[in-house]
């Protein structure tokens, strides 16, 4: 169904695919894995028309595909999720998911047919399909993935391509997902699914196709190969065993939270969190754990309650307010919320740190700003050939890196870790958890909010279980992930077990 041969591509000095040739065969459910950087996002935005190859050809159904033309890739019935979700915030859920593909009567859009069109997809996909005429941009990013999904299959395509899809889903949503995944397989499409979550492929795909430096390495059948095998042909060595957080030295307490509310979103919240400790806030999707997260970083402030900071009431009004009290927060959503795309990494990383190169009171002192980025740039491993180099050139790992940099350099003593692993390799995850033991080691106190159970088990000193905006249970990082589970969907016997165990 999909044929590319001998695909090339390079970006100045910078080889970002070299002769790729990939065959996908009708009703197939491929996996595509790589590390950030291993050229994978390169080669879908080639099959689907949005960048030019060097050299090479794409052909759908044995027809070839003129390069760089989106349209034509999406009229030979190529449709593409990308891992940040391409959508319009101000139009509503239904509008969006038929942009350019409108239901037509009579010479006008036929609103009826097409909302009922959106709402049977909604509910194919695990949506609630009374979101249709919600505004997209008052849906969670969970949500708005699962848009981009639907916009997707409303196409009714050949080829489907899936970049991280399930990266920010709860259970319940994958499972779903993978629902519509299996449909389509079963009525001939080609489907290419690429994930960072390597416990997904046994489950979803047929083969996995394994990229490294801009090259196929690997397609074998997906029962032929363990995670660890498939880990290491991506980082092309033996794994290293990633450091374990817990049982670390924890000191003073340093954040203090009593009953804080935020009205439709979480209500009398308490916790705390002492230097030196991992405090992880976990729940499904809409849970709030995101929620009370950016309100303790001033971005949505809080109605009621208190914060205190190392015994002393504080006032979070604003980011402004954050910062000043020693609070820093790493988002989940870096396009949006974490990077400047049209600048330079240098520009990334410097603007959280004015004071250190500023010179005259108003002046930026650039070889000062050069020294700090390069630093950071080594210390983070951030992979670029120059710090000039814009950050939206970069893989999502590196990317991430730049805005951990930029956020956690300075001294602050909390630091907000908002799904920060989300959509990056093994590699940059096993780097990013050491990130995170090394703020727990230097004494700051961390607040990590993660969708990814086995995360929060592996470096969290305590899970906070968070549903329907309140804190419902509190374990030990080693609980039971069944346990978790059950308490972060709303298990009725377990939370009944929990009543009569705490009576």
């Amino acid at each position: 169904m999909l044929t590319v041969r001998g695909v090339g591509k390079r970006y100045g000095g910078v080889r970002a695919l070299g002769d790729v040739s990939l065959q996908v065969e009708a009703g197939e459910v491929r996996g595509l894995v790589g590390e950030n950087g291993a050229g994978k996002s390169t080669l879908i935005k080639i099959i689907s028309g949005a960048e030019v190859p060097d050299g090479g050809s794409v052909s759908v159904d044995g027809a070839l595909l003129h390069p760089g033309r989106p349209l034509d890739a999406l009229a030979a019935g190529i449709s593409t999720v990308y891992q940040d979700p391409q959508l319009f915030g101000e139009l509503t859920l239904a509008e969006n998911v038929f942009l350019g593909d409108e239901t037509v009567k009579n010479g006008r859009i036929d609103w009826q047919s097409q909302r009922g069109r959106v709402r049977a997809l909604l509910i194919d996909i695990g949506l609630n399909p009374d979101l249709a005429d919600q505004r997209v941009a008052d849906l969670t990013v969970a949500e708005r993935q699962l848009v981009a999904v639907a916009k997707a299959l409303a196409r009714k395509p050949k080829v489907l391509i899936l970049d991280e899809p399930s990266a920010i889903l709860s259970g319940a949503e994958v499972a779903s997902l993978f629902l519509a995944v299996r449909r389509l397989r079963d009525q001939g499409v080609a489907v290419i699914y690429i994930s960072h979550r390597l416990d997904e492929l046994k489950e979803i795909t047929d083969r996995v196709t394994v990229m490294r430096d801009g090259s196929i390495v690997s397609t074998s059948p997906t029962q032929e190969l363990s995670i660890r095998q498939v880990a290491e042909l991506m980082v092309g060595k033996s794994l290293e065993q990633l450091p374990d957080r817990r049982g670390a030295a924890i000191g003073e307490r340093v954040l203090d939270v009593q009953e804080i509310s935020r009205k439709g979103r979480f209500e009398d919240v308490s916790f705390g969190v002492s230097s030196g400790e991992v405090v992880a806030l976990y729940g499904l999707v809409g849970s709030g754990a995101s929620d009370i997260a950016r309100a303790l970083f001033g971005v949505a402030p809080i109605d009621s309650g208190n914060i205190f900071v190392s015994g002393a009431s504080v006032t979070v009004r604003s980011t402004s307010d954050a910062l000043s009290i020693g609070v820093c927060m790493v988002p989940a959503n870096r396009k949006e919320d974490g990077i400047f795309g049209a600048n330079s990494i240098a520009f990334n990383i410097s603007i959280g740190h004015l004071d250190r190169i500023r010179k005259l009171g108003w002046l930026v002192d650039r070889k000062r700003e050069r020294d700090i980025a390069s630093d950071a740039v080594r210390h983070y491993s951030i992979k670029t050939p120059h710090i000039t180099n814009r950050i939206s050139n970069l893989s999502g790992g590196n990317a991430q890196k730049v805005v951990w940099a930029r956020q956690t350099m300075g001294d602050h003593k909390i630091v907000i870790l908002e799904e920060p692993t989300q959509g990056v390799d093994i590699g940059a995850k096993g780097e990013i958890h050491r990130f995170l033991a090394q703020l727990a080691g230097d004494g700051r106190a961390v607040v990590l909010v993660s969708s990814d159970l086995a995360e929060v088990q592996h470096v969290a000193d305590r899970i906070l279980i968070v549903r329907s905006g309140s804190i419902v249970a509190e374990f030990a990082g080693d609980a039971p992930a069944a346990q978790i589970l059950a308490l972060a969907a709303g298990d009725i016997q377990v939370d009944a077990a929990a009543d009569r165990k705490e009576a």
